[in-house]
């Protein structure tokens, strides 16, 4: 199965690349599938003008990306929290997208506060259904994520690895029976 994460944040440097980081090496070591990270502030996307049907339809510089998310099994949407809300870069990279039917896709949002992105996170769930994707309830939400991961994606909150270990858990077996 072929699963992307994709880390929404445009910053440079992204605490939410970080976690998405840390997230993508622990799928590749604990799990059998092929998992890749789309990573946003190094991706840039126009605004929409259309959707791509096809990644044949998307500008030459984003047609990896565009057959990546085309060939992906199940996402991982990795967002920032924005006054309130998910990422607008993420928002306009779906937007060029055709409804993804009966895809898993796992929420994970993180921030320096003590809410961890968790509006964002409320969005995303909103978000998922208008995609036609089906929403994996376990949520990673990581409030204070700065004292939990650092600039390289390394975990620095042992503890925390349960909660990774568990979203990933949830998240991998709610996509291996939507692939059946």
């Amino acid at each position: 199965m072929q699963i992307e994460i994709i880390a929404g944040s445009p910053r440079n440097p992204s605490l939410n690349l970080s976690v998405a980081t840390y997230v993508h090496r622990y799928m590749q070591e604990h799990t059998s599938h092929k998992v890749g990270l789309i990573a946003m502030n190094q991706t840039e996307v126009p605004f929409i003008q259309k959707v791509w049907q096809h990644a044949e339809d998307a500008p030459e510089a984003l047609r990896n990306v565009a057959k990546r998310i085309f060939s992906a099994d199940a996402l991982i949407l990795s967002t920032p929290e924005y006054n309130g809300g998910y990422s607008p870069a993420m928002k306009n990279l779906l937007d060029h997208f055709p409804k993804q039917k009966r895809k898993a896709m796992g929420v994970l949002t993180s921030s320096d506060g003590a809410m961890g992105g968790m509006r964002a996170a409320q969005q995303v769930l909103q978000l998922i259904p208008a995609l036609f994707g089906i929403a994996s309830p376990f949520m990673l939400v990581v409030p204070k994520a700065h004292e939990k991961f650092d600039e390289k994606g390394a975990l620095i909150m042992p503890s925390f690895e349960k909660n990774v270990a568990d979203f990933v858990h949830e998240f991998v077996w709610l996509a291996e029976q939507l692939k059946k």
